[in-house]
């Protein structure tokens, strides 16, 4: 059976997970990820090291698996910082007109306004 993927499955596993935060971590193996964030940290690592491989191996199915993986993680470091889905799908929407050069030409950019006002103020 094939689904289509849309943001609502992405909202309602992150919802689900939500409901995961305050139980036991002993039951529940993302509470027991949001209470011990060095471990989700090295998690997210390990998961985008093996899709990376998976990708370079042109492994398909290992690259579905590590996806998914990856994208659990994901939201659990979502729910850990309080990011909501629809946060990253209006950070999305805002870039969808621009091409991918051109937001990391302005990400840069704001980077370095961000670097130098800081800088200034500090020193003045």
């Amino acid at each position: 059976m094939k689904t289509k993927i849309n943001e609502q499955i992405i909202n309602d596993l992150y919802y689900m997970l939500l409901k995961k935060k305050n139980s036991s971590e002993e039951k529940s193996y993302t509470s027991f990820l949001l209470k011990n964030p060095d471990l989700l940290a090295k998690k997210i690592g390990e998961e985008a090291s093996e899709l990376i491989i998976d990708f370079i191996k042109r492994n398909k199915e290992g690259v579905i698996k590590e996806s998914s993986d990856l994208l659990y993680h994901l939201l659990v470091i979502w729910i850990s910082v309080d990011v909501k889905p629809e946060e990253i799908w209006n950070e999305l929407s805002s870039r969808k007109l621009m091409s991918g050069f051109q937001e990391k030409k302005n990400r840069s950019l704001k980077w370095i306004y961000h670097t130098i006002r800081t800088t200034f103020l500090q020193k003045y």
